[in-house]
């Protein structure tokens, strides 16, 4: 039987912080800020680099990315401005879940 840990009002605030923050980067803003390639965002975002493409086409062909997708890039600008100020610890909590996180 499941038993889940009740959320206490200070977790709920943060959840609710988490559910209306707007953190998005365009591909093309991120494009042109990091060196990386369409591949490359396609791997940060779970994409195919044709899907990727598709973000920097115009007319037709033009597919816009998901506001997941925006996220992802916000999440993944995030970590390469600020990774010498995030401890080790916090990163590997966040980042390495298999290595013995509660996480998994």
């Amino acid at each position: 039987m499941r038993h889940p840990r009740p959320l206490t009002e200070r977790e709920i605030t943060l959840i609710n912080l988490y559910i209306n923050c707007k953190l998005e980067f365009s591909p093309r803003t991120f494009y042109a800020k990091w060196d990386v390639d369409y591949e490359m965002i396609g791997k940060i975002c779970s994409r195919s680099p044709s899907t990727v493409r598709r973000w920097f086409r115009r007319g037709r062909n033009y597919r816009s990315p998901s506001k997941c997708d925006l996220h992802h890039l916000a999440l993944m600008d995030f970590l390469l401005e600020h990774f010498e100020e995030i401890p080790s610890e916090i990163f590997h909590l966040l980042c390495c879940p298999s290595q013995g996180s509660q996480y998994t």
